[in-house]
């Protein structure tokens, strides 16, 4: 994989802590000046990573004080040829990542907090798949969609990349099926909503069985599918 960093700050990429092994290959995982020096800014670095047994939906972040909320992005590594998943096959998947949004340089917000000793500054706003939702200007012609057809059952790799938050997902009127946690399958587990934790990954089912739907993503409480609240994310699953 090669790393061009195009972005203000020398930064350090992470890939072991979820959930890629790197078996005897940590030389360039985790915070910089540990086992080697950081990526500078305009550079190019190419990271060798190596896969053994993991399977599913894993993710690398950048790992620099707080690049890492908007410096990351989904790994999804398939079943090996000839093989499939232990649950019928679902007619298309989506990865979906949430994520912080924050109005301001997070290193300088990070900063700040280390120079006067308060908490850092909350995120101004959730994201998934980059976009912050309806409620939001910037956001009304770009807000994620994902068009689905009646009663078909779709695989949803969910990524929670928010910095240091819980996050609640759920789809109005719809039951979700958890298969997977961090690349490991598991007892299935159906729920009207499911909870996950920074840094987590969980592959979800659900069938598209209503005739309209909205994801939400909530802090910090679990809300009913059809209420939220100024933390939440509104965007729209649509039918086809």
């Amino acid at each position: 994989m090669n790393k061009i960093s195009k972005i203000a700050y020398e930064i350090s990429f992470y890939f072991s802590r979820h959930g890629v092994k790197q078996p005897r290959n940590p030389w360039s995982d985790g915070p910089e000046n540990i086992t080697q020096c950081p990526i500078s800014a305009g550079s190019n670095f190419t990271y060798e990573v190596i896969l053994s047994a993991e399977e599913g939906t894993l993710w690398w972040h950048a790992h620099s004080d707080w690049t890492r909320a908007t410096v990351h992005g989904a790994i999804v590594i398939l079943p090996p040829r000839g093989k499939y998943y232990p649950f019928p096959k679902p007619y298309k998947e989506q990865t979906i990542i949430l994520a912080s949004w924050f109005k301001g340089d997070v290193m300088a917000i990070l900063s700040n907090s280390i120079a006067t000793g308060a908490n850092p500054r909350i995120e101004d706003g959730f994201t998934i798949n980059g976009e912050p939702g309806d409620f939001y200007d910037c956001s009304n012609e770009t807000t994620y969609r994902l068009l689905v057809e009646y009663n078909k059952t779709y695989l949803l790799r969910i990524v929670n990349a928010v910095m240091n938050e819980e996050q609640f997902l759920g789809i109005a009127n719809h039951s979700l099926t958890v298969v997977a946690q961090d690349a490991a399958y598991i007892k299935p587990i159906n729920t009207s909503y499911t909870m996950i934790t920074p840094g987590q990954t969980m592959r979800v089912l659900f069938t598209a069985n209503q005739n309209t739907m909205i994801v939400l993503s909530h802090l910090p409480t679990p809300p009913p599918p059809q209420s939220f609240n100024m933390k939440a994310i509104i965007q729209s699953i649509c039918y086809d």
